[in-house]
């Protein structure tokens, strides 16, 4: 089965049912969903944070203006990026992939090198920028499997970030709030937005081609 007929199955969830819990297993899926994703130069610089306190999804809501997706989902997923790039950090993954690959401890040195040039001489809102987009890619395998495992979820840039990482204490980690993504059962009583055509631009309009 295409993976299309799970997108189409899919839609930005605007009424969870609280009363209906997603399993550990399916959670840890979606998640390694996201650990899976590719990033730039395999850096990986970001994580996730799994919310399932009910008095912390509460304090949350405000933080999220109001949404109540927030506080009524099953799991709430933060992504969250590095606040910058620095050697150590470079050299962590390579240290990993090494080991795993059984490769000599230098055998990307030239190529760690040049990436530490070229992000180590970036400002931190460069860096930033950059690490917030491999987040993205993240999040977006996260839906895809959720959408697989039938589970909603609703992606979420409408948050006060800075208020979110003091809320996480996420700054003493050297983190940064990119993108919520709450995720649990849809409210098929209450759900405006369920049965509302989902609604593109048409593809002639979307795609082209260059001959």
């Amino acid at each position: 089965m295409s993976l299309l007929n799970d997108f189409e199955w899919r839609y930005a969830t605007k009424k969870f049912d609280p009363t209906k819990k997603v399993e550990q297993s399916l959670v840890d899926n979606i998640i390694e969903a996201a650990r899976l994703a590719p990033t730039s130069n395999g850096l990986q610089p970001f994580k996730v944070i799994t919310i399932t306190n009910q008095e912390l999804k509460d304090k949350i809501l405000p933080i999220a203006f109001g949404q109540s997706i927030v506080s009524e989902c099953s799991h709430l997923l933060v992504f969250v990026g590095w606040n910058k790039y620095t050697e150590e950090r470079i050299d962590h993954i390579y240290t990993i992939t090494t080991q795993e690959r059984n490769q000599p401890a230098d055998r990307y040195k030239n190529y760690t090198d040049r990436v530490k040039e070229l992000y180590l001489n970036q400002t931190e809102a460069e860096n930033f920028e950059h690490i917030a987009r491999q987040a993205y890619i993240g999040m977006g395998f996260s839906m895809a499997e959720a959408a697989v495992l039938k589970v909603d979820s609703t992606p979420m840039e409408g948050f006060d970030a800075p208020q979110l990482d003091a809320l996480l204490d996420l700054e003493s980690q050297g983190l940064k709030s990119v993108l919520m993504l709450p995720i649990g059962y849809r409210d098929e009583s209450n759900d405006w937005l369920l049965n509302l055509a989902k609604v593109r631009h048409p593809k002639d309009e979307f795609a082209s081609e260059i001959k």
